[in-house]
């Protein structure tokens, strides 16, 4: 699945991020976080055996949850991210050379800017979803901002410092979905703690609407 497919099955726009995780264990966490609603799941490339914990979890649950790569900063990590069967890209900076050939392998990309700059260079390049990294630094004043000048059809998801506490805060202020590492999965934490966090982000979410 892609990004708008789950989207479209009504899924909250929240990114689980499993920096760290191992490939024996990413299937039961996987699974824990599509029983708890939170169905964009991220395995950044800095984590031991990306490609392999990204495989398993799209022939685990590639039909029920879109599954991507984070930390993306070269074209032959996009290639190692679709070659595993990932459907979306997440990067923390913009490189219209990343960008580019993700799109050619007919992923999503999620690219990660924090200056007008970088946005408008990731607009530029592709991208229609734009990842605010790190999201916290600047608060949700500025996702204000940025969307003012930003094209109508570009989406902001803030990554980085957002969670249950602040949810509101930020969808006020306009973006369209956010993406959530430390607080919601560390290595070592079981399927049950992850589902328990996921279901309080759900919820924060669902009870921010409007």
């Amino acid at each position: 699945m892609k990004i708008e497919d789950v989207l479209a099955q009504g899924a909250a726009p929240v990114v689980a991020i499993l920096r760290g995780v191992q490939t024996h264990e990413v299937v039961a966490i996987g699974e824990a976080l599509v029983e708890a609603g939170v169905r964009l799941i991220e395995v950044p490339f800095n984590s031991p055996d990306p490609a392999g914990s990204i495989a398993a979890m799209v022939e685990a649950l590639g039909d029920r949850a879109a599954i991507g790569g984070g930390t993306v900063i070269r074209t032959d990590l996009a290639e190692e991210l679709a070659n595993a069967g990932g459907t979306f890209m997440v990067s923390p900076n913009v490189d219209p050379a990343v960008i580019a050939r993700s799109l050619e392998l007919g992923m999503d990309v999620l690219p990660g800017f924090l200056t007008p700059t970088e946005a408008f260079a990731a607009v530029a390049a592709g991208a229609s979803n734009l990842k605010l990294f790190p999201g916290s630094v600047l608060g949700a004043g500025y996702v204000k901002a940025i969307k003012d000048v930003l094209p109508r059809d570009a989406r902001v998801w803030a990554v980085g410092g957002v969670g249950p506490a602040n949810i509101a805060e930020y969808r006020r202020a306009g973006v369209f979905g956010i993406g959530v590492g430390g607080s919601l999965y560390k290595p070592g934490d079981t399927p049950e703690s992850v589902s328990a966090k996921a279901r309080e982000l759900v919820a924060a979410w669902a009870a921010s609407e409007g």
